[in-house]
């Protein structure tokens, strides 16, 4: 039997500002990366529930170069469109500290790609751009921007309108300012879609920034350029009456769609906060129903608010293949759920140059520094959770270091380490180091056993079977603990219950959820050297 409730959120982890289109029977989602390389996921679904990954909408240097870019910064709250043949996603790269940015738009008639290079759009200030298509064809921008006049207090935007002409890929005509608040001192407008239903242009907003005040809002006109009526009922949706110990919190950023049978949806972001105001996921995809009463949205009848198990849509359920929990490394190319930190740069990473594993070269940069490391890594997915690594491994000297880290950001993390003794000896060490507000502090240290690999063959195989360490974290709730061994499953406790704090957002800052890798450095210094991953695991528990 299908079931008859799904659970929200639909895509558990770090997929913030989600948005979605149908084509005929097909959805496709897309959401937002920062600095994370490939750019902007797209995924597939039947039902709305289950989704599929079909790649990245910005997977070449060509079309993403992060070089340089700021953590949480870098590409912003994407939206998806489809028109006669062809799909398009328009998105913000905020490319510097300061806020600096630009937009684009990218296009493909396959969702599964190759999209093309990016649009640069010229004269488009703000964030969070969507198009919008009307009857005649013709096609239109949406962002946000400071109003005109000034602000009126802080964090004060408005929505603006432009036409864009997909003949030269640029915004003509007039800019048109089209709203500026549903409620007096609600702030940070931004997040615009538009949609045509039933005669009138309808506009949904994200105001209240994308913290606990987050919301949804919307308003309507009878022509394009307004003036626009807010609704009364404004916001249509937001948790920010729930208190701080609701589940979900930081609910908004919302994108509507209809169903093939006359149904509307809703995807939004959201988080689950656990352990205290401590969001370690980041910001989450949720899905909710609405009906319109009198012409305006109502969501979730009788409820109003995000629920973690809701009535499923009147659609066929369809379950895609699940991926094992455990990564071989036996494809030729990287499962789409990894990533780099910003564009990829040198050939640091391989699958191919000892099939069966991937092996990281040793790099100058680390994790600790705002470049690209050495590092692949995967979203934090669950509260409860445990990931483990196979690793082979022989560092040259103290400088070169790799293993497993658990990363919010540059200044907050932790890192499972293997290196050399003190003053560079021949001995290993495994190191769990905490990094908080960008200072490291070593919570333990500890040899490991000569013995380890005690009955292999002598030589070769001996000293490939010495360099070979297992590494494990598991996560109940706020609490990580560190597991090491040198024999497969004889585990052994490094560092337990380590404050999981430090990986949200309300500690670390930002934007982005806790994501969790393999890396290899160098410490500053030109390396040869390498680690081999021979698997990576990572389940909910």
């Amino acid at each position: 039997m299908e079931a008859r409730t799904f659970k929200n959120p639909i895509l558990p982890g770090c997929y913030a500002d989600p948005s979605i289109c149908r084509v005929g029977e097909d959805y496709y989602m897309v959401t937002s990366t920062f600095e994370y390389f490939p750019g902007v996921p797209i995924f597939h679904s039947k039902d709305l529930v289950n989704w599929r990954q079909l790649g990245h909408v910005l997977d070449r240097p060509s079309q993403l170069d992060l070089d340089g870019t700021p953590c949480s910064k870098g590409i912003y709250a994407p939206t998806i469109r489809y028109h006669e043949g062809t799909f398009y996603m328009v998105t913000t790269f905020v490319e510097s500290a300061t806020g600096a940015r630009k937009n684009f738009y990218v296009t493909a008639h396959d969702p599964a790609g190759p999209w093309s290079d990016p649009h640069w759009l010229q004269d488009a200030p703000g964030i969070d751009p969507s198009l919008f298509f009307d009857d005649d064809g013709r096609c239109y921008y949406t962002g946000n921007r400071q109003p005109p006049g000034g602000q009126q207090y802080p964090k004060h935007m408005e929505i603006w309108l432009q036409e864009l002409d997909l003949r030269t890929h640029q915004l003509v005509g007039p800019k048109i300012s089209l709203w500026d608040g549903a409620l007096k001192l609600a702030h940070a407008q931004e997040a615009s879609h538009l949609y045509k239903i039933d005669g009138y242009y309808y506009l949904i907003i994200a105001e209240g920034g994308t913290g606990f005040t987050h919301s949804v809002t919307i308003a309507r006109s009878e022509r394009l350029t307004g003036p626009y009526e807010a609704c009364k009922m404004n916001p249509i949706l937001t948790h920010r009456h729930l208190g701080q110990q609701h589940p979900i919190a930081n609910v908004g950023h919302a994108d509507f769609v209809q169903t093939q049978n006359g149904d509307w949806w809703l995807v939004c972001l959201g988080s689950r906060p656990y352990g205290g105001h401590y969001r370690n996921l980041g910001r989450e995809t949720f899905l909710a129903p609405f009906i319109w009463e009198n012409g305006w949205p109502v969501v979730n009848p009788g409820k109003g608010i995000i629920e973690t198990e809701m009535p499923r849509p009147s659609l066929p359920e369809h379950r895609w293949p699940t991926q094992p929990a455990c990564d071989h490394f036996d494809s030729p190319t990287l499962r789409h759920e990894w990533n780099f930190i910003r564009t990829p740069r040198g050939e640091f990473w391989s699958l191919a140059k000892r099939p069966g594993y991937l092996r990281l070269k040793l790099k100058p940069e680390t994790v600790m520094e705002e470049a690209n490391p050495s590092f692949v890594g995967r979203r934090q997915q669950h509260i409860d959770f445990a990931a483990r690594v196979a690793m082979e491994f022989s560092p040259q000297s103290e400088r070169e270091a790799a293993g497993l880290v658990l990363l919010e950001n540059t200044d907050f993390q932790y890192r499972m380490e293997i290196s050399r003794g003190p003053g560079g000896g021949s001995a290993l060490v495994i190191r769990l180091i905490q990094r908080r507000e960008g200072t490291d502090t070593v919570l333990a240290e500890q040899a490991v056993p000569a013995e380890a690999g005690a009955g292999a063959a002598a030589g070769k195989a001996a000293e490939l079977r010495e360099r070979r360490l297992y590494m494990k974290v598991e996560a109940i709730g706020q609490s990580y603990s560190f597991y090491y061994a040198v024999q497969a499953e004889q585990w052994f406790a490094l560092y337990e219950n380590a404050d999981g704090t430090i990986l949200s957002v309300d500690v670390g800052g930002g934007f982005t959820g806790t994501y969790i890798g393999m890396y290899a450095t160098a410490h500053g210094a030109t390396s040869d050297n390498f680690a081999d991953f021979d698997y990576f695991e990572y389940m909910p528990i």
